[in-house]
Parts: C-alpha cells; sequence; structure tokens
C-alpha cells in the first residue's frame, strides 16, 4: 500500500492550512498512513518530512516490519511522546474529533511551546478517495461476503423454524470460514415485523412462512469492509410485500442513478428519497440513504439530507433506501458503489436485487 505516498498527500494539506506537522491518533488513521495495525499508537507526519510512529513495547517487532520506512519510537502514552518529537514552536494539528480532553491535556503537558491547533478530519478527507488496492480489496470483502449468503441460501438456511439469532450466526461463520477476519458490524437479520426495525438485533424469534426477512451483513478483509443488504421472503409473497419491494427497488435505482463524481451528496439522498415520499413513504424511510466504506464500515462521505458537500470521485458508497412498516415489515435494498472519474457507479456487492421467495 501506498503510505507513503498517503504521508506526502497529508503534506500538501499541511502546507494548506498553515501547520507544521500533524499528530494523528485515530487507529484507522494510522494504519491509512503507515500500514501498522497494533492496538496502540499515534503517528506524527511533519511538512519537513520528519515523520514518525510510536507506539508501546508490545509492537515493537510488529511496527519494525510493518513500518520499515519511518521511524518508530517505544513509549506509552503514544500521542504525548509523539508530540514531544516535534520542534518547540512548531504548529502542531490534531483531530479534536478523535483526541480526548484528557488526551490533548497530556500532550499539551509533554509538548509544552507546540502550538496546539484543532485540524478535524483531515486524514479523513483523503480516506474518502480510494486507490485501486482499496477498491480491490472492497471489492473482493463483498464478493466474499456475498458467497457466504449465496451457501446459506443454497444450503437451506433461510428456514421457517429457524430462529433469527441462529440464521445470523450460521452467515457470520460462513464468512469467516471463507477467510473473512468477521463480520463488519452485527449482522441484521429481521424477520415479519421485526424486518420493520432498521437496525434490529437478531433474537430468538423463528422465522415463519410469510415473512419478509431482512438481511444487513458485511465481511472484513484485510481491514476493509463490505455492505449488502437484502430481502427475502419465505414463501410467495404477498400483494403488498411485492409492492413495498417493488417501490424500494425503484429508489435505489434511482439513487444509483444519481451517484457520481462531484455529485452533492443531499441531491443523491433526494433522487432516491423522492420516489418514496411520492408513494406516501417518506415518514416510514427514517435514515439517510448512504455513507462511505473503507477501513470504517461507516466513514464519509454521507448521503443524507443533514449531509453536506460533494461525493469526490473515487469513493466508495452504499446506497441504501428502506420502507418500514411498522407491525408489518420492511424491506431495505442495498448496495456497495465504487464511483469512478468520469463514469457512472459500479456496484461492488453482486447479489441480485430481485424480491426472492424462498
Amino acid at each position: 500500500m501506498p503510505h507513503a505516498a498517503r504521508r506526502d498527500a497529508v503534506r500538501a494539506l499541511l502546507d494548506a492550512e498553515g501547520l507544521d506537522a500533524l499528530l494523528v491518533t485515530d487507529l484507522l488513521d494510522v494504519r491509512y498512513l503507515t500500514g501498522f495495525t497494533g492496538s496502540n499508537a499515534a503517528v506524527v507526519v511533519s511538512r519537513a518530512g520528519e515523520d514518525l510512529l510510536c507506539t508501546d513495547g508490545r509492537y515493537r517487532l510488529q511496527a519494525a516490519a510493518q513500518c520499515p520506512d519511518l521511524p518508530v519510537v517505544i513509549d506509552r502514552p503514544s500521542a504525548p511522546a509523539a508530540a514531544a518529537s516535534v520542534p518547540t514552536g512548531a504548529g502542531l494539528g490534531y483531530d479534536s474529533a478523535t483526541l480526548t480532553v484528557d488526551g490533548l491535556a497530556a500532550v499539551r503537558d509533554a509538548a509544552p511551546g507546540r502550538r496546539l491547533r484543532r485540524a478535524p478530519g483531515l486524514v479523513g478527507r483523503l480516506r474518502q478517495v480510494k486507490d485501486d488496492g482499496e477498491v480491490a480489496a472492497i471489492r473482493a470483502a463483498c464478493e466474499l461476503a456475498d458467497t457466504a449468503l449465496r451457501a446459506l441460501l443454497d444450503a437451506g438456511g433461510l428456514a421457517p423454524g429457524r430462529t433469527e439469532r441462529e440464521v445470523a450466526g450460521d452467515l457470520d461463520d460462513r464468512m469467516r470460514r471463507l477467510g473473512a477476519a468477521g463480520p463488519s458490524f452485527d449482522t441484521i437479520l429481521a424477520a415479519g415485523a421485526n424486518s420493520a426495525v432498521p437496525h434490529h438485533a437478531p433474537t430468538d424469534a423463528e422465522l415463519c412462512r410469510g415473512d419478509l426477512v431482512k438481511i444487513d451483513f458485511g465481511a472484513e478483509l484485510d481491514g476493509y469492509h463490505s455492505d449488502t443488504t437484502r430481502t427475502f421472503c419465505l414463501g410467495p409473497a404477498a400483494g403488498w410485500q411485492r409492492e413495498l419491494h417493488a417501490l424500494v427497488d425503484a429508489a435505489a435505482g434511482a439513487g444509483r442513478a444519481a451517484l457520481g463524481g462531484g455529485a452533492g451528496v443531499r441531491e443523491v439522498d433526494a433522487a432516491a428519497r423522492t420516489v418514496i415520499e411520492k408513494a406516501g413513504y417518506g415518514d416510514e424511510f427514517p435514515h439517510g440513504l448512504g455513507h462511505g466504506v473503507g477501513l470504517a464500515v461507516h466513514e464519509p462521505p454521507w448521503l443524507a439530507r443533514t449531509g453536506a458537500g460533494t461525493v469526490p470521485a473515487g469513493a466508495v458508497v452504499t446506497v441504501e433506501p428502506g420502507v418500514y412498516l411498522e407491525g408489518r415489515g420492511g424491506v431495505r435494498i442495498e448496495d456497495t458503489l465504487h464511483v469512478p472519474a468520469g463514469g457512472p457507479a459500479v456496484p461492488l456487492t453482486t447479489l441480485p436485487r430481485d424480491l426472492i421467495e424462498v
């Protein structure tokens, strides 16, 4: 992974921000910039090119192996020790969204004389645009997760009499056996009336014939994530279930069509939301249309009415409209898509979007 080039990109942002260095404490940002995967670390990226990684003694060998191009300081706590490496008088930025109040106080104590300044989201801004290796990693995670769900269906694992918890556990186990580090998040398996709860946690409720079954799942592979949702029907679907699924499918198609490099996040959300609102179900679509996917399964950009800015070319995002009818059931259809420069969004998820009667 081009970690040195990513740190160079941070340096360009430091110039624009008038900072001499950036203290990076979010562990996913650390991994993005260095390749280090330990549970304790901080990084300094310096405009002068004097970058370093700080971690503790548990990770001495790991840091040396994963970050051969960086000086490694062994000390704890890591953020204050890393900050102390910056010359006195330098302007040092920090991500105020991730450094705690106590952590900032410790940095001030360890690095007196540095001009500390809030600099939220600098690395996150870069992480929104995925390089070819990242897109390939996310695609592989999507293919693994989708393969696991296909295998579950082929084995008859989605059937009346099984519980939500059993089916969710079965899917998680299949993803792990295919090579995933684990699920990207707690798998959502919601049957019957529970499918009307957007983020329902699986219970011991049994699946029944005639239920809508909503499955929202993903796999973590090599640090990158996938995110897919499909809704099934156990047995022949009722008319209202077909109509609801067709409505959400149309909204998802409108959202995908509106997605492109430079598109406003609110406008993409509105493209899908308008389809649902015109059908009279606007209040039953209570969440945003989608989010970025990468080293975190939920990261910027946010496709939502409350979002801001545009979708950068190179982003990987979800499109996931849903309609949830309390006491009856709900439908969500979600794909993860890559937004290339100068072209339509490309789905990385591979499952069919039809309402499948199991």
